[in-house]
Parts: structure tokens; sequence; C-alpha cells
């Protein structure tokens, strides 16, 4: 097969879908594949390093598209790249859908079989999701600790305190990969912890694997209770594919002290917070009701190289899957592959998407 790897043209997306070491893998399989010059150097992969491995080369964006039976990406196609999608080819990269009405209709009218990472489903796990929501755990405590500072419209509020003065208060929404992550960074500068979660079973192994965080069950009452306190909230709910809830309203905001931070992790998904809305790394917070929101889509960007390391590591097996025998071969190997199927056919093949924008539905 031929597989297409395109540079990522997302603002400040400096991420690669393939590693050189995937290339030579798949090369020695005798699959060609095409990658576009420098894809890899936001990441620190030259494009040496991809030719040495057996990459076809070309500066030529489209030309990766056109070759490419199979493109693989990080993130969603822009819109400069949805008339370069055509019938037959699969696309194999994150989505996002339930956010994106027009790149959802954009997909069935190519025709092109839409794979989705963030969907593939394996014994109730989203193994493709979760090394992006670990990093993106990881930084919401790095970047919200940053914007406490009073110089950059912060409280002035340390997270880890010092001897004699109390830490900040963080507050996870969410108990799942990203919210953890979240929970043990900032314990791990001292902060007080708590975190948000509906189930019962999640919240127990949080206590018992936990012991710096607090669990507290996730309720609008419990939100608003815990809300003028917090200096730090994190938004880490997630439903597989769907629009993430919308936790938090415009009034309850208004209960945070002004200064204090908001990192909605699920701005992919629209975001949990009613004032939440698409930011980048090159302008990644506003001010909203007195407090400072980072809304970054591609959080993991910014890190670039361990998240390149990260997701290649999980990708490659259904990269070379859908390489050797296209999509209903890679089904056969691994089943949980079919979960990621958002688009094929010119038909939704994902409830969750088809609900979030009012689109009909057809089983896969």
């Amino acid at each position: 097969m031929k597989v297409g790897v395109p540079r990522e043209i997302k603002e400040q997306e400096n991420r690669v879908a393939v590693l050189p070491s995937v290339v030579y893998q798949l090369t020695k399989l005798g699959h060609q594949v095409y990658v576009e010059r420098e894809a890899g150097v936001g990441a620190g992969y030259a494009d040496k390093e991809y030719e040495e491995a057996g990459a076809i080369m070309s500066g030529d964006h489209a030309k990766i598209f056109r070759e490419g039976d199979l493109i693989v990406k990080v993130k969603e196609p822009l819109a400069p790249e949805y008339p370069l999608l055509r019938e037959g080819q699969i696309l194999f990269t994150y989505l996002h859908l339930a956010a994106n009405k027009s790149l959802t209709e954009e997909l069935m009218k190519s025709g092109v079989t839409a794979i989705a990472y963030e969907t593939v489903e394996i014994n109730r796990r989203l193994p493709l999701l979760e090394p992006m929501s670990e990093i993106a755990g990881r930084m919401s405590i790095i970047v919200g600790g940053y914007f406490l500072a009073k110089h950059s419209g912060g409280t002035g509020v340390l997270l880890g305190g010092v001897p004699g003065i109390l830490p900040g208060n963080v507050l996870v929404l969410g108990g799942g990969s990203s919210g953890v992550n979240a929970a043990r960074m900032a314990s791990g500068l001292g902060a007080n912890v708590t975190i948000l979660e509906v189930d019962f079973d999640r919240m127990r192994f949080l206590d018992i694997t936990m012991h710096t965080a607090h669990t507290l069950y996730s309720n609008e009452a419990h939100l608003m209770e815990m809300l003028p306190g917090t200096d730090l909230l994190v938004g880490a709910v997630l439903v597989p594919g769907a629009k993430a809830p919308r936790l938090i309203t415009r009034a309850m905001l208004r209960l945070m002290k002004p200064g204090s931070v908001l990192v909605d992790i699920a701005i992919d998904q629209g975001g949990c917070c009613e004032t939440s809305r698409p930011t980048t790394h090159h302008d990644p917070v506003y001010v909203e009701e007195g407090i400072t929101h980072y809304c970054v889509t591609n959080m993991p960007g910014a890190y670039a190289r361990t998240a390149t390391q990260a997701l290649t590591n999980v990708t490659v097996r259904f990269v070379e899957y859908l390489a050797e025998g296209g999509v209903q071969a890679a089904i056969k190997k691994e089943p949980g592959l079919a979960s990621g199927i958002n688009v094929m056919g010119g038909c939704i093949r994902n409830k969750a998407v088809a609900q979030a924008h009012g689109l009909p539905f057809k089983e896969l």
C-alpha cells in the first residue's frame, strides 16, 4: 500500500504522525511511504532520517494526499485539505468530529474512510487517546500554575505553597486518564487536589492509589460549593466520541475568585464550560468573568517530541494492519479498530457523532 504522511498545517502543531523507525518497518514490509518534507522537523526528526529509513520525500503537500491510499496524520484535516481527500482513501488521525460539523460533512462528501484515534476502544479503554490525555493532564498543571502568576494576570498563588502558607486548591473535573495525570502533577507540586467523579468504582480506585488527592461525587451542588475556593480548575471530562458535557455555566464561573485559572482539556470535544472557546499556543488564553481561560485544542503539540514518540508507540501496529490489508483485514486482526470508524461510504458510523450534529447514523 502507499502510505502518505503530510506535514501538519494546524497552527503550531509540531507533532508528526510517523517516526523514521515506523517508515523503516513499513518499507521492510513492502509498502511505499510518502513523507512531506519538514514533516518531522518540529519534533526533532530531520528529512535525512526519513530518507535513510526508505521514505519517498516530497515538498508538495497535495502530492502526499494524491499518492497516499492510507493517510496518517496527527490532527484533523483543515479546510485547504478537504479537496485533497478522495473516495477509497483511508484517513487515520485525531478527528474530534462531535465538535466540528463542517469537517464531518466534508468527510461524508469525500467518500473517505475516516478512522479517529480517539474513538478506538479496546477492553473499555481508549489506547490511542490515552498517551495524549496523559500529556495534556500533566501539562494542565504546568500552564495553570504559570497563568496563576501575578505577571500573567493571575491571583499570585503558588500551587505548592511554602512552609507556613497553605497550598493552592486544584479542582479536577473527571477522574479519567487526563484527570488522573493532572491530579498527580498537582499533588507532586504539593497542591491541595480534589477530583470530581461520578463512577464509584473509579473513585474507589483513585482513593486507593492516590493518597494525596481527595475524591468527591460530581454533581452541580458539590461543584458550586468547591468553586469559590478553587485556584486552578481543570476540565478533564470525556464521553468517547461525543460532545463534552457542559458542566460549568457562566453563572457558576462567577463564583470563582478573579484571577483564578480554567484549563479546559475537553476543548477538543467542544469544551466543558459555557465560556470555553478554542485557542492556540500562539495566543493561548483569554479572560471571561475575571477567569483566565486556557483552551488550546492541541495541548500535547507544545511538547512535540515527547508527544510524537508517545503517539507513534500506540498507533504503529494499527498503521501496519491498515497498510497490510486495508480496513476489513485490519478489523479482523483487531476488532476494536471498528469503533474508530467515524465516517465510511459517505455515512456517519459513530452514533455519538451523528447525535451531536442531528445527522443520520448508519450501523457499520
